[in-house]
């Protein structure tokens, strides 16, 4: 593995998230946005960048990592290049359980209740997409599952939002399910950040079995693996991952997709290595695809979800066309 990559991205990262803070719909220059972060500056500024900036980039760096680990682990897992949190249907799940927690008013009135019920749909997907495919399933039988776990989460978000009491609730969860960084706080930071990080650490747990798992379960279990911890750890730290990061910026797809792919041949194809990269990608991707949506001239401001299924959709279609001549 180039041993500068992890440096690299990581330096990548600090700087997107530089020009994150500094650009928007004022653009601040330097000093001013210097003295605005350590509380110096003007009153006005201040606030843009502590309460406005700061926690859109602070949220893009995390969930941007949590997508990208939680997908390099799902394709380690399953042993499948297309297995990803939005294609699989479980960030549609973590939206379901949100949009419960918004439809029943548990939102508003408890702080932990929208990252818990997220979790726990996200949680009941991997799970699902478990026990629907294993580990060994085909390109056709992963799609199939995702769409149906996506198409059922989809239908009952669907049925939440025609029985709303009000247009209000209505667009309230439209615009959470599509996604998006803006108008976030501190508090959606300190909410969730404890969530993904206990997320990221489960999911690293399991590198080291991950590589086992490339040889075959039998080859894993004869080198001490313990292949039910290893679901268990995954399955926790997926639902924990995406789970807090839909509850905190709604429905963001294909980070998941995009980055392992093209770091995997960066790694030697090695599962373990591919995870902190994959999460170090993401971060970067998902601030640059957020400050994209606020220099596009447009009023009101592209929803970021929607900007990544733009961007990864016909990236998904590429690596199937790929895979389908791979087979022949």
């Amino acid at each position: 593995m180039n041993r500068l990559l992890p440096l690299s991205l990581t330096v990548a990262l600090l700087f997107a998230m530089g020009i994150g803070l500094s650009v928007g719909y004022t653009a601040l220059p330097l000093d001013i946005l210097w003295h605005g972060l350590i509380g110096e500056g003007e009153t006005g500024y201040q606030i843009v960048v502590q309460e406005i900036r700061l926690p859109r980039v602070i949220l893009g760096a995390v969930i941007g990592f949590s997508l990208g680990l939680s997908g390099a682990a799902l394709q380690g897992l399953l042993r499948n290049p297309l297995a990803e949190p939005g294609v699989v249907g479980i960030s549609a799940s973590a939206g379901l359980g949100g949009v419960i927690a918004i439809y029943f008013g548990l939102a508003s009135s408890v702080a932990w209740a929208l990252p818990l019920t997220s979790m726990t749909g996200a949680g009941l997907a991997v799970f699902l997409l478990f026990g629907l495919t294993g580990r060994d399933a085909s390109v056709l039988t992963i799609i199939l599952a995702g769409v149906a776990i996506s198409a059922l989460a989809v239908a009952l978000t669907s049925l939440m939002m025609s029985l709303a009491p009000t247009p209000w609730a209505v667009t309230e969860m439209l615009f959470w399910v599509m996604g998006a960084l803006k108008d976030r706080s501190m508090t959606d930071v300190t909410l969730t950040l404890p969530f993904m990080i206990l997320g990221w650490i489960f999911i690293l747990s399991t590198a080291r079995a991950l590589d086992a798992l490339t040889l075959g379960e039998e080859t894993a279990r004869s080198m001490g693996v313990n292949l039910r911890h290893v679901n268990i750890r995954l399955i926790l730290g997926t639902a924990m991952c995406v789970g807090a990061s839909v509850s905190a910026a709604g429905s963001i797809g294909f980070i998941g997709l995009v980055v392992p792919h093209l770091l995997r041949p960066l790694v030697s194809y090695q599962p373990s290595r591919l995870l902190i990269v994959s999460g170090l990608g993401g971060g970067v991707l998902l601030i640059l695809a957020d400050i994209a949506v606020r220099l596009i001239p447009s009023k009101p401001e592209i929803n970021l979800g929607v900007l990544t299924a733009l961007i990864g959709a016909p990236f998904f279609l590429y690596l199937i066309l790929k895979t389908r001549r791979e087979m022949r």
